[in-house]
């Protein structure tokens, strides 16, 4: 019986006693509720498509600048998402943390110019992300809003909703992740994101989410197994790795196994390329590497020089890759590695919902082996699941 079997099977009093009651579903379900998230989307293909128009993504219209807005794992949906929507919809779109925008707003704003603010936000409750917005709304009226959230009686759900530049789009309460770490809010705020994206030809990006839910569904399983069993053969940190799209996900896993170990797991996040100008001096024999490796053939010749050259030092031989297709690594064995087997060539732009699923298992099993309840991994509070409580000045 594999990992995922064995805690998927015990009774719910084992599960609660494990602090396993949601965290391991909300991973688990995550398939199954990017389809639902996609129709959704499909049913607001109306009032979305005029409502993006009239903030200028239209033909022949000047474009507007774009900012994603979030805070922590709400930010790397940001991250994730921002060069899909600057080609898709050719425009400047940058991710800027809300708890950017709270203390240098003006910085933001170029006066004269129009802007489309996506706000994402799992409990739609977050000090930060409803300030920004009460602030955005007050002192640049001219702005529109797209507001994401999975709380539908969140704050930006409702304090909002009778604007006339602001439109909400509320998930189904499933996904309103009730663990303390976002996990599949985190994917299906993704998915809205580049189903977005595609606004003008939603069927078009049906395929591809069906060959995100395909994929996640038939590899489970088989990542849980692996990441069980990195975790049980033991590291201190861990160093995530991703070129483009996908640094998105490597730093939103990162975020998981600092979060789900209440940091007693280290966790750094970096592009390929990037690692070697500084971070690469914290790789050492008890770091696992975990390589998200790109759907590019030019992309992945860098990556692989990459994972060659810390082999070739002798920084560590702990690796995790995650591999697009199925075909083998010549540098990682591949029982160290999750084959996602993606097909119809689904490029870099779609793969953070479903590279980041091994981010979420190796958080969750390393919560476990420190002892720790993932759904509430912080014995001492140092952090909670919505962050309501900072001082708005």
């Amino acid at each position: 019986m594999g990992a995922l079997s064995t805690f998927l099977n015990l009774t719910k009093e084992a599960k609660e006693s494990l602090g396993l009651k949601h965290t391991l579903t909300e991973i688990v379900q995550q398939p199954q509720t990017w389809l639902r998230t996609y129709e959704r989307i499909v049913s607001l293909s109306e009032p979305l498509d005029s409502f993006l128009s009239s903030a200028g993504l239209k033909s022949g219209h000047t474009t507007p600048a774009v900012l994603l807005v979030g805070a922590g794992t709400s930010d790397y949906i940001g991250k994730s998402v921002c060069s899909l929507l600057q080609t898709e919809w050719r425009c400047d779109v940058q991710a800027v943390p809300s708890t950017d925008l709270l203390t240098n707003m003006a910085e933001h704003v170029i006066p004269g110019r129009e802007y489309l603010w996506i706000s994402f936000s799992r409990s739609g409750d977050s000090s930060e992300g409803v300030a920004v917005l009460d602030a955005a709304l007050r002192d640049y009226p001219t702005i529109k809003h797209l507001i994401v959230t999975c709380n539908e009686k969140g704050q930006m759900a409702r304090a909002f909703a009778d604007r006339d530049n602001v439109f909400s789009i509320v998930l189904d309460d499933v996904v309103n992740d009730r663990g303390l770490a976002m996990t599949s809010s985190f994917s299906n705020m993704v998915i809205v994101a580049q189903a977005l994206a595609h606004f003008r030809g939603l069927m078009s990006y049906g395929c591809v989410v069906e060959s995100l839910a395909g994929s996640a569904a038939a590899t489970l399983s088989n990542a849980a197994n692996i990441c069980e069993r990195a975790v049980q053969a033991g590291f201190s940190k861990a160093c995530f790795l991703g070129t483009g799209p996908l640094k998105g996900a490597a730093i939103e896993s990162g975020l998981k196994v600092l979060e789900l170990t209440s940091g007693r797991v280290g966790s750094l996040a970096e592009s390929f390329l990037g690692l070697r100008h500084g971070p690469m001096s914290a790789i050492d024999n008890d770091t696992l590497v975990v390589a998200f490796f790109s759907a590019d053939a030019r992309r992945r010749q860098y990556e692989m020089d990459l994972i060659q050259e810390i082999g070739d030092k002798g920084l560590t031989s702990k690796f995790l890759a995650v591999e697009p297709n199925t075909g083998e690594n010549r540098l990682i064995s591949p029982e160290n590695t999750v084959f996602l087997g993606l097909q119809n060539g689904v490029s870099d732009f779609y793969l953070t919902p479903v590279a980041v699923i091994a981010g979420q298992f190796l958080g969750l099993f390393a919560s476990l082996k420190e002892g720790l309840r993932p759904d509430d991994p912080s014995p001492h509070g140092a952090i909670g699941r919505v962050v309501g409580h900072v001082k708005i000045h």
